[in-house]
């Protein structure tokens, strides 16, 4: 067994980061290793695609890094950490990012859900040592939700950050353990059930809240920089299919602040399922007495909420293949633009500081 005085041979750090947060806070660790002389490498995730993972050694500290979605690890880092090798006497540490945010001069946290818990027990089963866990409640960056944060704030927020990376890393490479995601423990527990409902269904919904406006010069950057190549271009104009995770950089990088929310959509799409798409497959339900088994049964009524849900996402997809239709039409775009609350100023777009590195 590896005896605890000993020190690493180097750093080896995965990370995934959709407008920079979670790269800037891998570029601390790495520049703090350095600094104190360990090798140190960084591996961006989107980039491994399809790779094979580096061989990992028993004296290397490995570190997975990524923002929070939905109270959980994005998709693309669960399946990364599902392929990671399995190992033998590894140190290993989680670090998620998740949105942070600051009234006047009170800093409030975000929450990991799962972000933490989850990982942490599949790398445990892959074999790997867990010696840290780490929340950094970096800039919230969601714009499907509020517009990005003043660069005031960003920059509190960051400072404030800096130090905290700072200080987990040096423990770290002093061999001790760290685990201040447990301080937040009871708060994650407790927002686990939407964590589940987002991976399974919400996340899908969100991937469909976005579209290209009149404004869009059909530059493809947002295609291009896609990280899950979640977006294509259809009739010329891109197109978000399910696969998109809500990192909101095509949103951010968009150079003409074409792409935005469609809030009036989605909250159509909320009020057309909750009293006719429902309303219409229960009666029909009734009527062929399928519904009188649902209701006095407990497993059966958990799969119709299953099944419910999902046929929801599928009503989605097809109203929104012809929302997409009709963006074609400049009067119809229009609407769609004017009607978002992303298309104003005050909506900002988000990126993360460079200074800080």
């Amino acid at each position: 067994m590896k005896p605890k005085t000993i020190k690493y041979q180097e750093v080896v750090i995965f990370y995934f980061s959709g407008t920079g947060n979670a790269k800037n806070a891998v570029l601390w660790i790495d520049q703090m290793s350095k600094d104190r002389g360990f090798k140190s490498t960084i591996y961006n995730i989107e980039d491994l695609s399809g790779k094979d993972i580096p061989k990992i050694s028993e004296y290397t500290l490995v570190g997975i890094c990524s923002p929070t979605h939905g109270f959980n690890l994005p998709p693309i880092v669960l399946k990364f950490i599902s392929k990671l090798p399995r190992v033998k006497n590894v140190d290993a540490f989680i670090l998620n990012t998740r949105a942070g945010v600051k009234m006047h001069k009170l800093f409030l946290p975000g929450l990991s859900g799962m972000a933490q818990y989850m990982s942490a027990m599949w790398l445990k089963l892959k074999g790997y040592r867990i010696v840290g866990m780490q929340p950094l409640d970096l800039p919230s960056n969601w714009l499907l939700v509020h517009p990005g944060l003043r660069g005031k704030v960003v920059d509190s927020i960051y400072q404030r950050c800096n130090s905290k990376v700072n200080e987990f890393t040096n423990k770290l490479l002093d061999g001790k353990r760290v685990y201040k995601a447990f301080l937040s423990l009871p708060f994650d527990l407790l927002v686990i059930p939407i964590a589940l409902l987002y991976y399974f269904i919400g996340r899908f919904f969100l991937a469909k809240t976005l579209f290209a406006s009149y404004t869009c010069n059909k530059c493809g950057l947002c295609v291009e920089k896609c990280p899950v190549n979640a977006i294509k271009m259809v009739s010329g104009r891109p197109f978000w299919t399910h696969k998109c995770e809500s990192c909101m950089r095509c949103a951010n990088i968009c150079p003409q602040r074409s792409i935005e929310t469609a809030q009036v959509f989605a909250f159509s799409m909320i009020i057309l399922n909750s009293f006719i798409f429902t309303p219409l497959l229960i009666l029909g339900l009734e009527f062929l007495g399928v519904f009188d088994l649902i209701e006095d049964s407990f497993v059966l009524n958990n799969i119709w909420i299953i099944v419910s849900s999902y046929l929801f996402l599928l009503f989605l997809f097809a109203n929104y293949w012809v929302m997409h239709f009709l963006l074609g039409f400049d009067f119809f775009n229009k609407i769609m633009t004017y009607t978002s609350l992303s298309r104003f100023k005050f909506w900002r777009r988000y990126k993360a500081p460079k200074k800080f590195l």
